[in-house]
C-alpha cells in the first residue's frame, strides 16, 4: 500500500514540473525579450508625445558640447588669477622739526597736487635762529675784511721797510768808502786824523742803522704771517656761521610740508594746536601712479611675457580696463617675506609658489582706485 502511494507521488512530480515550472520559465524568457523592446517603445513614445522638449534638450546638449569645446580652445589663449590687487607707493608724511602745528589746510581723502601745502608748524623760533646765524655770518665776514685790510697795510709796511733797507745799505756803502778814503789820507798826511775818526764814526752809525732797518723788515714780514693766520681763523668762523645759517634755513623750510606728488590724503592725524615731534607720521599721501600686482602661480608663468595685453577687472566697480605686463619679479613672494621659508630645515612639502607680476594700466582709470583693492587680471598669452 505504501509502495503504491510513493509511486503515485513520483508519477505526479513530472506532471507538476510541466504544469508549474516550465510555463513560468517560458513566461520569464518572454519578458526578458520584451523589456528592451518596451523600453525602446517607451522612449519613442515619449519623443512622440513631447517632440518640442526633446528637440530643446538636444539643442541644449549640442550647445553645451560645442560651447565646452570652444571654451577649451579659447581658454588656452588666456591666463588669469584672482590673487591680485591694486598696488602703489604711498608716501608717509612725517614731521622733521619740533613745534606747534598752526595750520592743516587739507582734509581726509582730499586730492592734492605737487607743491600744495599740507602742514604748517610755528616757525618763529626757526626764523630767530636764521637771523642769529645771519648776524654771525656778518660778524665773521667783518673780521675777515678787517684782517684783510691789516694784511694789505702790513704789505705796504714791508715794502717801505725794504726801501729803507736799500737806502741804509747805500748809505752804509758810501760811509765805508768814505772811511777808507780818509784813513788813507790820514796815513799819508794829506788828511787829518780827526776827519778819519769822524768817517769811521759815520760808518758805524750807518751800519747800525742798516741793521735796525733789516730787523724792522723781518718784524713786518713776521707780522703779516700772524695776520694771515688770524684771517684764516676768521674765514673758518665765517664758514661755520654759514653752515649754521644753512642748517637754520633747512629747519625753517621743514616747518612747512608740501606734497611731493599728485594724489590723495589718507590717514590724516594732524590737527591745529598739536605738538609736532620729529619722525611723527601725520598723514599718508597716495599717489595717482598705481599698478596691479598679480600673484600668478609659477606654473602659469611659462607663457607670460613682458608687454602682453591684459584685461583688468576691478571688483569694486565691475568694470574692465586695458593694461599690459610690465615686469615679473625675480623670486617668489615668500622669498622676500619677513620670515622666508627655510625648505632645508624640517619636513619639506612641495607647494606651488606665487610669483608677483607687475601690470600697468594703458591709461589712468577714471575711477578712484587705491592700494589693496581686489582685481582680476586676464593676460592674453597667445
Amino acid at each position: 500500500m505504501s509502495d503504491q502511494i510513493s509511486d503515485q507521488k513520483s508519477a505526479q512530480a513530472p506532471s507538476s514540473d510541466v504544469d508549474g515550472k516550465a510555463p513560468d520559465t517560458e513566461r520569464n524568457a518572454g519578458k526578458g525579450e520584451e523589456e528592451p523592446a518596451k523600453k525602446g517603445e517607451g522612449i519613442r513614445t515619449k519623443v512622440r508625445n513631447h517632440p518640442i522638449a526633446f528637440a530643446a534638450g538636444s539643442i541644449v546638449l549640442i550647445a553645451c558640447i560645442v560651447g565646452g569645446i570652444l571654451w577649451y580652445l579659447n581658454s588656452r589663449h588666456y591666463t588669469s588669477t584672482d590673487d591680485a590687487f591694486i598696488d602703489g607707493r604711498p608716501i608717509s608724511i612725517n614731521l622733521q622739526v619740533t613745534g606747534s602745528i598752526v595750520a592743516v589746510p587739507v582734509t581726509d581723502n582730499q586730492m592734492v597736487k605737487v607743491g600744495d601745502l599740507l602742514i604748517k608748524i610755528d616757525d618763529r623760533d626757526y626764523r630767530a635762529a636764521v637771523d642769529l646765524a645771519q648776524s654771525q655770518i656778518e660778524q665773521a665776514q667783518a673780521n675777515v675784511d678787517s684782517f684783510s685790510a691789516q694784511i694789505f697795510a702790513q704789505e705796504s709796511q714791508i715794502t717801505q721797510t725794504e726801501t729803507q733797507v736799500t737806502q741804509a745799505e747805500a748809505t752804509r756803502d758810501f760811509s765805508k768808502d768814505q772811511d777808507k778814503r780818509y784813513q788813507d789820507l790820514a796815513q799819508t798826511g794829506a788828511g787829518t786824523v780827526q776827519r778819519a775818526q769822524q768817517a769811521t764814526s759815520e760808518l758805524r752809525a750807518n751800519s747800525a742803522a742798516l741793521g735796525s732797518t733789516r730787523a724792522a723788515n723781518k718784524v713786518a714780514e713776521r707780522q703779516i704771517n700772524v695776520l694771515n693766520a688770524q684771517r684764516k681763523n676768521a674765514r673758518a668762523q665765517l664758514a661755520q656761521a654759514q653752515a649754521q645759517k644753512a642748517a637754520a634755513d633747512a629747519n625753517l623750510t621743514r616747518t612747512q610740508l608740501y606734497a611731493t606728488a599728485d594724489g590723495r590724503v589718507t590717514r590724516l592725524t594732524a590737527a591745529v594746536g598739536q605738538l609736532a615731534v620729529p619722525a611723527q607720521g601725520v598723514m599718508i599721501l597716495v599717489p595717482f601712479d598705481i599698478w596691479v600686482t598679480a600673484n600668478f602661480k609659477e606654473t602659469q608663468l611659462a607663457d607670460i611675457r613682458i608687454g602682453q595685453p591684459v584685461d583688468i577687472a576691478i571688483d569694486a566697480f565691475g568694470r574692465h580696463f586695458p593694461g599690459h605686463v610690465n615686469s615679473v619679479q625675480s623670486g617668489s613672494g615668500t622669498a622676500f617675506s619677513l620670515l622666508p621659508a627655510q625648505n632645508a630645515t624640517g619636513n619639506y612639502v612641495k607647494v606651488v609658489q606665487r610669483i608677483p607680476v607687475k601690470i600697468t594700466f594703458d591709461e589712468r582709470p577714471d575711477v578712484q582706485l587705491g592700494p589693496g583693492m581686489s582685481v582680476v587680471p586676464t593676460v592674453t598669452v597667445r
